[in-house]
């Protein structure tokens, strides 16, 4: 008679892993994103001057649902001698900077985050066919770009209401 206490004990085994790893899953809740036409009144970038796989940072503010929301992109950067380029951009388009389609545009938000729409990249030519259809360049076309929110309002020119005291909390 063969025996099946390993094969049982092999399957009771790994529902009890599967089972441990699904619990804290369950009761984690993804905070509630509000949805909103925000207006962009200003930007600011914080550039990296002649970096190897460096940092950029880039500042927006936009006003949206009668408050002010303040959020900040990184980009990772290599460039040499001119600080407006990005030599990684056209390799790989997520580590672009975000650029608004409008005065206006749909974002959501929460406490740490808001999300902007992207416009996705057009790649054209043999190598921009290889690029869509390999998937590492092409997971990164992602039709939305995520800022990380902040409360540095002293570095934005162009807007009053940017700069204004009341203070958002930083995260």
């Amino acid at each position: 008679m063969i025996s099946y206490s390993y094969i049982r004990s092999a399957v009771w085994t790994s529902v009890c892993v599967a089972a441990s790893l699904v619990v804290p899953l369950s009761f984690g809740a993804e905070p509630v994103r509000q949805q909103a036409q925000a207006e962009l009144l200003d930007r600011a970038a914080f550039l990296c001057d002649n970096c190897f796989f460096g940092a950029s940072d880039y500042y927006y503010c936009f006003a949206a649902d009668h408050q002010i929301l303040i959020g900040y992109q990184r980009t990772p950067v290599l460039n040499y001698q001119d600080k407006s380029k990005n030599y990684l951009a056209p390799a790989h388009p997520a580590w672009a900077a975000w650029s608004a389609p409008g005065k206006t545009v749909p974002i959501s938000y929460d406490d740490k985050h808001i999300w902007l729409p992207k416009e996705k990249a057009v790649r054209r030519g043999f190598w921009g066919h290889m690029k869509t259809m390999a998937f590492w360049a092409s997971r990164a076309d992602s039709q939305q770009v995520r800022l990380t929110r902040s409360s540095i309002r002293d570095i934005f020119t162009n807007s009053d209401q940017c700069r204004a005291t009341d203070k958002v909390p930083a995260h």
